[in-house]
């Protein structure tokens, strides 16, 4: 199975995260899937931004839910780059993604636009949410979810297997050769956050993960030779 990298929030260490120029650049860098954020705005709409209040990556503040989408749309997202909604991004780029739903709010929005626009083949929905992981899976069958986990033990492979996850997305901070021996006899995929050093993708290579979650371009490059 080939080892995927793929880029968080486009190439969030290059590019101002979340934006349509970090997700061109990320293709551009050859990179195998592009992961993103998405929250509701007051008005609905399903906009691409890591955290629930737009404070540490705009000029504006407070939060995303309580804004609609035009006046989200004032907002320097960094380099004048706008906060671009889900559709956007569709259109921006032809990679496969990981859109990460934060509620079950969300899951339901998303379900929308993936019916609309036949996208169970291309996007992976992602959480750290169970609930959300299971709500995305009711409403879009044969959809790839993935659990994500910061602070995990064996039991997140349990949880996986609840909320009928194909994935779990775990921080390799906390990632231990038993966890990984759990997931694989659960027939479950591995992918490991946030690896932006030598050290930490020799890590997940001999650990023999799936792929890796980078803010770099160059762990693409490098992935291939390290064992």
């Amino acid at each position: 199975m080939n080892f995927l990298t793929i880029g968080h929030r486009g190439i969030m260490g290059v590019e101002p995260e979340n934006t349509l120029r970090s997700f061109v650049a990320a293709e551009q860098a050859g990179l195998d899937v592009i992961e993103l954020d998405l929250h509701l705005s007051k008005d609905g709409a399903l906009v691409v931004m890591h955290d629930a209040d737009v404070d540490r990556t705009t000029d504006g503040s407070g939060p995303i839910a309580e804004q609609t989408l035009a006046e989200l749309r004032t907002l320097d997202a960094g380099r004048g780059e706008r906060i671009p909604v889900f559709e956007e991004v569709l259109d921006a780029v032809a990679a496969p993604l990981q859109a990460e739903i934060k509620d079950v709010a969300a899951a339901r929005a998303l379900a929308e636009v993936m019916h609309r626009r036949d996208l169970a083949g291309r996007v992976e929905v992602l959480s750290f949410h169970d609930e959300a992981v299971a709500e995305i899976g009711r409403l879009v069958p044969g959809v790839r979810t993935g659990l994500v986990a910061s602070r995990y033990g064996t039991d997140v492979v349990e949880r996986a297997i609840a909320v009928g996850a194909t994935s779990v997305v775990l921080n390799i901070r906390r990632l231990t050769l038993e966890i990984v021996e759990c997931a694989r006899k659960a027939d479950l995929r591995i992918i490991g956050w946030v690896v932006n050093t030598q050290d930490h993708l020799r890590l997940v290579r001999a650990l023999e993960l799936d792929g890796a979650t980078t803010d770099y371009p160059e762990i693409k490059r490098t992935g291939r030779f390290t064992a």
